[in-house]
């Protein structure tokens, strides 16, 4: 069997969120979530908890989590993922500060120590 190769084959870099490259009108809001649930999933998987367990530990019920964990997060807010991720033995600083001029609209992101 022959197989083709295709040399010409156009791609676009995208940007840094996959929701906006995608056209999410949160896109920015999915991004922050998104972080927020990859570093839980890390933590429990470094932990060895099962599902049930993890969410017991959370306050969530084990099939809501599980959706969670598969990236179905719409139903759960910053502020719930980040008590999860205290729970879990985590601190978070919010910091807020000025947004340079030249950018006009302040932006939302999350650094992992």
């Amino acid at each position: 069997m022959k197989t083709r190769t295709d040399k010409s084959v156009s791609h676009q870099r995208g940007s840094t969120n996959v929701y906006a490259d995608l056209g999410y009108k949160s896109a920015d809001e999915m991004l922050v979530k998104a972080q927020l649930v990859t570093t839980i999933a890390d933590i429990l998987a470094e932990r060895g908890y099962t599902q049930t367990k993890a969410a017991e530990m959370l306050g969530i019920p084990q099939p809501k989590l599980s959706k969670m964990l598969r990236g179905q997060f719409r139903g759960f807010s910053e502020r719930k993922l980040m008590h999860c991720l205290t729970l879990l033995g985590r601190d978070i600083d919010i910091v807020v500060r000025a947004t340079p001029k030249r950018k006009g609209q302040g932006a939302v992101s999350v650094s992992f120590a």
